[in-house]
């Protein structure tokens, strides 16, 4: 193995994947580092909605094939409340469109890329350490193979996630860390059945949340909110499908299609931002510096902003000899996840059941959904915003 890389990166997430897949075009090499196995990377299953922008990036950079022939392009989202359901016409109003595409299938889409091309990625390496980032030859050691291993570089890129090492690697006398965890979480179903709607279905009650969306043809993926500390085995089939059935039903007699639940998990909600994102040689992209509710969709999309930014700056560097990108990548990428995370907070605080919220509260979220719904405007910037900014 060799002992010096330009760039290791910490973490085979999508951000840490899509880097070094952007690095070698630019003819920039790099290593991959990942604590888990290769299966078990590619089997986390979470889902994908896509933005212009991230399908833009990955058509452009060649990794978009299978993303254009088995991701599901969708026009518009409809907000349901009241027994009726309200479309937001997407394209119609921004000339843009998502794709829905899960998260795993866009990792495996990038690691047969890396592989196609020899790209370096370790898995199934432990006590992973980054050392002396703040001088022009940092490091970082770990252990694959039963082996400790230290490779120095020109810098590291921290996209190891929430609970990885690079994070706390930056001192805390310059770190500054923003958080809201919020009281409710989402119990999420994957299911064998057709779809039972062209688009995404984010439904207002007041028994709370839910989200209809599709995976596949003939797999569907549903959410409902609930207690983060309610524990998925526990619930029945019979009434995962009636808590849906109550919160997703409209007055026209649509009903969800039902087929046989194969998988169920609760996921916890937070909102959470650490600034700086750079210290030294040492950059953060996508989760390792930044968490949003999944309510606006922005969670992968936000990583992949990171990291184009970050591979357009390290290519200024190398091939250009200019910093400029580098020394402004923290605040140049924070100006966009601050506008994602008030559109994600904005999206959850408008469409769950919030149990702290006085009936005054309750009725200006009901008069808000019907503002975005009847306002050519308040549609308008609902979906500039959930199809994606611009990444410039």
């Amino acid at each position: 193995m060799r002992t010096h890389y330009p760039v290791v990166i910490v973490g085979a997430g999508p951000a840490g994947l899509l880097l070094s897949h952007l690095l070698h075009l630019q003819g920039i090499e790099s290593i991959v580092l990942e604590s888990r196995t290769r299966a078990a990377v590619e089997s986390t299953i979470r889902a994908g909605v896509l933005e212009q922008g991230t399908m833009d990036i990955l058509n452009e950079t060649g990794v978009g094939e299978r993303m254009r022939r088995e991701g599901a392009l969708h026009h518009g989202i409809e907000l349901a409340f009241g027994g009726q359901r309200h479309r937001i016409a997407l394209t119609e109003l921004t000339g843009r469109a998502i794709t829905v595409y899960a998260q795993h299938e866009v990792i495996k889409d990038l690691i047969a890329a890396r592989e196609a091309v020899q790209g370096d990625i370790l898995f199934d390496v432990s006590d992973v350490s980054v050392h002396d980032i703040d001088s022009t030859k940092p490091s970082v050691q770990f252990t694959v193979d039963g082996q400790v291993r230290r490779l120095t570089c020109d810098f590291i890129a921290g996209c190891d996630g929430f609970h990885g090492v690079c994070r706390p690697a930056m001192p805390a006398s310059v770190r500054k860390e923003y958080q809201r965890v919020y009281p409710f979480g989402w119990f999420g179903v994957l299911v064998e059945a057709p779809p039972s709607s062209d688009e995404l279905i984010y439904a207002a009650h007041e028994r709370g949340f839910a989200l209809i969306s599709t995976r596949s043809p003939t797999v569907q993926r549903m959410y409902f909110q609930c207690d983060p500390s309610e524990r998925a085995e526990t619930w029945s089939d019979e009434r995962i499908w009636q808590e849906l059935h109550m919160r997703t039903e409209s007055d026209d007699g649509w009903r969800l299609k039902e087929g046989p639940i194969f998988q169920k998990s609760v996921i916890a909600m937070r909102s959470f931002v650490a600034t700086p994102m750079q210290y030294g040689r040492l950059f953060l992209a996508g989760d390792s510096a930044h968490i949003v509710p999944p309510t606006g969709a922005k969670g992968m999309n936000q990583a992949v902003a990171d990291v184009w930014r970050l591979a357009r700056a390290l290519d200024d560097f190398f091939h250009r000899d200019n910093e400029a990108g580098l020394h402004g990548y923290s605040e140049a990428a924070l100006k966009r996840i601050w506008r994602a995370e008030h559109f994600s907070y904005w999206m959850t605080r408008m469409m769950h059941r919030l149990d702290d919220a006085t009936p005054f509260e309750q009725q200006m979220q009901r008069s808000e959904l019907e503002y975005v719904v009847s306002s050519r405007a308040a549609s308008l910037m609902l979906a500039e915003n959930y199809v994606g900014l611009p990444l410039a």
